[in-house]
């Protein structure tokens, strides 16, 4: 069982103060699959796929995705994290639409440096990828 801990941060999109998880740190002492095995309990959740076609959303163990949500009184706070080699950041957004796009942006960019497997074609940026492509895997049901 895993202690929530709670974190005060500013939203990305509205910047607004909201208590939200904190994304669990990377200890190093082991590789990405033990970084994980941390969210267990948490209320973040690995999201392993990304677009209309399930492309990767990360490359695992080096590089990881998570989401979460939670609520406060002014509705639903939208989370996404990235694990890169160990190195964690998070960011909070109080619309699942944007919280989406900087997804996708973030997807995109190890799509297109070729550090995860994304579509044969990719524009030039995320914001003119196809909208079916900016939002999650529809058989991710987390």
């Amino acid at each position: 069982m895993s202690t929530q801990t709670l974190t005060h941060t500013i939203t990305t999109d509205t910047l607004e103060p909201v208590t939200a998880p904190v994304l669990p740190a990377d200890d190093r002492a082991g590789d990405g699959y033990d970084w994980m095995d941390t969210l267990e309990g948490t209320a973040w959740s690995v999201l392993p796929n990304w677009g209309s076609e399930g492309r990767d959303a990360g490359s695992w163990p080096y590089i990881i995705v998570a989401v979460a949500r939670t609520r406060d009184r002014n509705g639903e706070p939208f989370g996404y994290g990235i694990c890169v080699e160990g190195d964690t950041a998070t960011h909070w957004f109080r619309s699942q639409d944007a919280c989406f796009e900087a997804v996708s942006a973030e997807v995109f960019y190890h799509w297109i440096s070729g550090q995860s497997d994304g579509p044969d074609s990719l524009p030039a940026t995320a914001a003119v990828l196809p909208e079916q492509d900016r939002k999650p895997y529809p058989g991710w049901t987390s």
